[in-house]
């Protein structure tokens, strides 16, 4: 199992307006260099969610990386992820049987620095923490929480890693690393790209340059 959750985490989303899948979104950010891709699949139903994450769970181990699903850790087990990644309406992690617990990373999504703290609480393994920037890719509660919250949040947790999500871009990315964050996590910027590989290639590059990998 991974020991810790840094650099370009890629959310593989199943929304219809994407111009690729979530198996092809997957390949394209470890081909480009992303450390960590995370099935989110809200729409799609079960066998086909498996389906998914059994070809990204492949896709992942090929290029060493890490492999997340989103919000099932029934899913997470049985494609053999690495982990799952919880919303704020998700099972709580405390709920999670100690079994699968053993088996799988725990991330938890946080809007607030209460939540964050919480989620130290609860011992999970990462904290994601946004939206940092306006975005449309996904609902997030609230305004978007800016770099100045980030970096509180941040110190807060601190040895947790913190993964800043929400309109983070190549513009944005190193206000973001100087916050503190120990990466960042991104939906759009591979999906909705031209080039989702070529990418992937850059952010995961110009973390690597500020030190955010």
């Amino acid at each position: 199992m991974i020991a810790s959750i840094r650099g370009l985490m890629v959310l593989a989303d199943d929304a219809p307006n994407w111009k690729i899948d979530p198996v092809e979104q997957a390949r394209a950010a470890c081909e480009g260099g992303a450390g960590v891709v995370q099935l989110r699949a809200k729409r799609a139903p079960d066998s086909l969610a498996l389906e998914w994450a059994e070809a990204i769970r492949a896709i992942t181990r090929e290029f060493d990386a890490a492999f997340f699903v989103n919000d099932r850790f029934d899913l997470a087990l049985a494609a053999e992820a690495d982990g799952v990644h919880l919303g704020q309406e998700d099972i709580p992690p405390s709920r999670i049987p100690a079994a699968a617990r053993s088996r799988l990373l725990i991330g938890r999504s946080t809007h607030s620095l209460a939540q964050a703290r919480q989620a130290c609480e609860d011992e999970v393994d990462y904290i994601a923490f946004g939206p940092i920037f306006a975005t449309g890719s996904k609902d997030s509660p609230g305004d978007p929480r800016g770099v100045e919250q980030l970096a509180e949040v941040v110190r807060a947790v601190r040895p947790k890693p913190v993964i800043a999500i929400g309109g983070i871009d190549l513009g944005n990315l190193t206000r973001v690393i100087e916050a503190g964050a120990a990466g960042i996590a991104v939906i759009s910027a591979i999906a909705d790209a031209a080039d989702p590989r070529g990418a992937a290639r850059a952010l995961a590059e110009s973390l690597r340059e500020h030190g955010g990998a």
